[in-house]
């Protein structure tokens, strides 16, 4: 496995591969890997021949007082859980590598990014959609696979990747969950033990949440009622939204449905989480 950490490298292997007739699959990631991450890339090295996951924590979609300069990294780790599930290169660029002097150029998908996290962290997508456009011309990859937790990011960035004819096939994985239900995230490591079990509390709305579609209620302030419940019993939780939209559009919706999202973000002490599943899912 090779570090990449220059983009000009990063390009002329990829321009590389292509020659060669390579498929080639990228992750992009923040870094401090977890078994999501690597779930991510065990299914791209099914898909292709020059596996490539991007490590990079990027400033462009931290709003002021956000954890950027807090955030973990821990390059040596991820290196190794990246080989062991198959990676050909990890692309790790610095911060000045992706953002010059005299940077000033952003993509913006506008009406997706504005509810739910997008409301919450206002520039947080334009940054997201700015930097995965730059890892697709750095990386130039055939296929790139997003977890399903950031179910926001995701329909952003098919979004973005649709209206910019971008030629990359962009797939949706299932979100990985520990044991007891918490969804995998690299912020779960600045949860306490205490926070870590109130941490629960979101998964444990959506089970509810979607036990009671399944009884047959599809009324949506009953259903938030019940979400809101489980969570405010914790006394570490603060909700930052609990909402009920459109699978495909993200368009607020009147009655659940199978496709009905609930989508979750909320603080336990200081860190903020998020979750979500479709009204329709089994688990």
């Amino acid at each position: 496995m090779r570090i990449i950490t220059t983009i000009t490298e990063m390009q002329q292997t990829a321009l590389a591969a292509r020659g060669a007739g390579e498929r080639i699959v990228l992750v992009p990631t923040m870094g401090y890997l977890h078994d999501g991450h690597a779930s991510l890339m065990r299914e791209g090295r099914r898909r292709g021949e020059l596996l490539v996951a991007s490590i990079f924590v990027n400033p462009a979609q931290f709003g002021a007082g956000e954890d950027f300069e807090a955030y973990p990294r821990d390059l040596e780790g991820d290196s190794r859980i990246a080989s062991e599930a198959g990676v050909d290169v990890i692309f790790a660029p610095t911060v000045r590598e992706m953002y010059p002097s005299g940077y000033q150029t952003f993509v913006d998908v506008e009406r997706l990014s504005l509810p739910l996290c997008g409301a919450s962290r206002p520039g947080h997508f334009r940054g997201v959609t700015t930097v995965v456009t730059k890892l697709f011309n750095c990386v130039l990859p055939h296929v790139a696979l997003f977890g399903n937790k950031d179910y926001q990011q995701l329909a952003v960035i098919r979004r973005m990747t649709a209206d910019l004819n971008i030629p990359v096939e962009i797939v949706g994985m299932p979100i990985v969950r520990e044991p007891d239900g918490l969804a995998m995230s690299s912020r779960n490591a600045y949860l306490t033990p205490e926070e870590r079990t109130s941490a629960l509390c979101l998964s444990r709305a959506l089970a509810r949440v979607r036990e009671a579609y399944r009884q047959g209620n599809v009324r949506i302030d009953d259903l938030r009622a019940e979400a809101v419940k489980i969570i405010t019993g914790e006394p570490a939780a603060v909700i930052d939204y609990a909402e009920f939209r459109d699978g495909r559009t993200l368009e607020e919706v009147e009655s659940a449905a199978a496709d009905t999202l609930l989508a979750l973000a909320v603080k336990i002490g200081r860190t903020r989480l998020i979750d979500n599943c479709l009204l329709g899912e089994e688990n």
